[in-house]
């Protein structure tokens, strides 16, 4: 048995404890990778616990197509053969090749590469990892996100070779994670919710579901009108913490080593940031936040009927793998808009980690839409929605919390709670009219359906909390014994017996 991991970043590092994990427990010795930035294979190559047989760097693969010429005949023959059924759902995922994210911050959105050479770029690598596929031969691989050419291509290349592949899935239940052979929904979850609606079972962790759906709906909020003034004003105050002598001195700080890399030639990914675009985002982005959004605001009033649209966090994989026809918030939002019944307001609410990035245009161009309110992102959306008529959403959690809300959904990407009977999805926007009305005229929620939903989910899941692993930090020997639980899960899938 040889395990591939995608090795993205700060995972890099806990894909190799869980490595580790894999050979201490269960005898696998024989690992490879594919990885993302230097940093973490240069940590791989040096370390002396695990002997990957095969490394695969994708910066390095990325740099080839400089001196790779065009062979429209091979781009002709990926596309007959790995094709969905065009080649532009693997060039779309990339935020860095589409929109030069990383290197820039949103809203620049200008690509730093032509037609030819986004080509080019994709070609290099279809050519690298189907070798690396055929020439490390790994069992299976192992991914936590599909959100590059790399990844995607990697992922539906080695379905079409029948090479196992799993996606440790967020469950946005708890710390749960799952598994899943599709990155469209949770399998094995709701393959086990296949089962039990069919034979009119109860899962096996029906108590904890019904725990889990108690909790959440009792949880305690702040309250929904604590001074918005105050808030306003802390908005407003943000920008100034970056003038305090240890801000500004980290600022300068990291200034100072991006002009070094830059300047010295040290800089070796793609999506490097470059010194002049990070003084250029952030300047912009602090003076946005100073000037504030509060005039852009305006009053909720629970009393009228009302649809609610969270704004999504962009560009990630929610909407550019989840929904790329629909990256275009402000276009959705007017096609709802016009979706809902004469006297309905639309309410959309901006995501919290977004304030400061979007400009006053982008807020001023959704205000132009007559039945369209702008709500502060302090605002709980938790009453917002327990107060809301209908929830459209493109696959946010917003829509997983209006379904245990016993709320009326409407979808518009690939998500795990699409399964259910009070979420529809829009697949034709002309449709979306008579989905609103049909939500809104002859919903009907099935308790029963949502407890056996979730606890097919834990059946099927992990108590891991990988976010908090590798963003936050956790106690070694707790870590260890988080990510055993989800090695454990992993090798249940594969059969994999226990070391003796």
């Amino acid at each position: 048995m040889k395990i591939c991991f995608i090795l993205q970043r700060r995972f890099a590092y806990v894909g190799h404890k869980m490595a580790l994990i894999f050979k201490e427990k269960y005898g696998i010795n024989e690992f490879c990778g594919y990885v993302y930035t230097r940093a973490s294979f240069e940590f791989l190559k040096k370390q002396t616990d695990i002997n990957y047989t095969s490394l695969l760097l994708d910066e390095e693969i990325h740099k080839s197509y400089k001196n790779e010429p065009l062979d429209l005949d091979y781009i002709a023959w990926l596309e007959r053969e790995y094709g969905l059924p065009n080649l532009w759902p693997y060039i779309a995922v990339d935020r860095v090749v589409m929109y030069n994210m990383l290197a820039r911050e949103y809203p620049y959105d200008t690509p730093p590469y032509t037609h030819e050479e986004m080509m080019r770029i994709l070609q290099v690598k279809a050519k690298a990892i189907i070798n690396f596929l055929e020439t490390a031969r790994p069992d299976v691989i192992f991914f936590t996100v599909v959100g590059g050419i790399g990844a995607m291509l990697l992922y539906h290349i080695a379905k079409k070779k029948n090479i196992k592949v799993f996606i440790i899935a967020l469950t946005r239940i708890n710390r749960l994670h799952s598994l899943s052979i599709s990155y469209k929904k949770l399998s094995y979850a709701e393959n086990l919710f296949n089962d039990l609606m069919l034979d009119n079972k109860e899962s096996k962790k029906i108590k904890e579901a019904e725990q889990y759906l108690n909790e959440f709906r009792h949880k305690d909020t702040s309250p929904l009108y604590a001074s918005l003034q105050n808030q306003n004003r802390l908005y407003r105050l943000r920008p100034l913490k970056w003038l305090s002598p240890k801000n500004l001195w980290g600022s300068c700080r990291w200034f100072t080593i991006l002009c070094y890399r830059y300047f010295a030639g040290r800089q070796d990914g793609y999506c490097d940031e470059k010194p002049l675009g990070y003084l250029i985002d952030r300047i912009r982005r602090k003076t946005r936040t100073l000037i504030g959004f509060k005039h852009l605001y305006d009053k909720i009033d629970f009393n009228e009927d009302f649809a609610f649209f969270a704004l999504h966090y962009e560009p990630e994989i929610a909407t550019l793998l989840f929904a790329p026809f629909w990256s275009d918030q402000i276009n959705l939002i007017k096609q709802v808009a016009k979706s809902l019944p004469l006297h309905f307001k639309l309410y959309v609410k901006e995501h919290p980690a977004m304030v400061g990035y979007r400009p006053h245009a982008y807020y001023r161009e959704l205000k132009k839409i007559p039945n369209v309110k702008l709500l502060d992102p302090d605002v709980s959306s938790f009453q917002t929605i327990r107060q809301s008529k209908l929830i459209a959403t493109i696959t946010s959690t917003a829509g997983w919390e209006a379904v245990l809300l016993k709320k009326p959904v409407i979808t518009f990407g690939d998500t795990f709670y699409n399964k259910l009977s009070t979420v529809i999805k829009c697949e034709k926007i002309d449709e979306l009219p008579i989905i609103v009305k049909k939500q809104l005229a002859n919903f009907k929620y099935n308790e029963q359906e949502l407890v056996n939903f979730i606890g097919a989910i834990m059946e099927e899941s992990a108590d891991v909390g990988l976010n908090e692993i590798w963003e936050v930090g956790v106690e070694p020997a707790a870590e260890k014994v988080r990510l055993t639980r989800l090695v454990d899960l992993m090798a249940k899938k594969l059969n994999l017996p226990l070391l003796t």
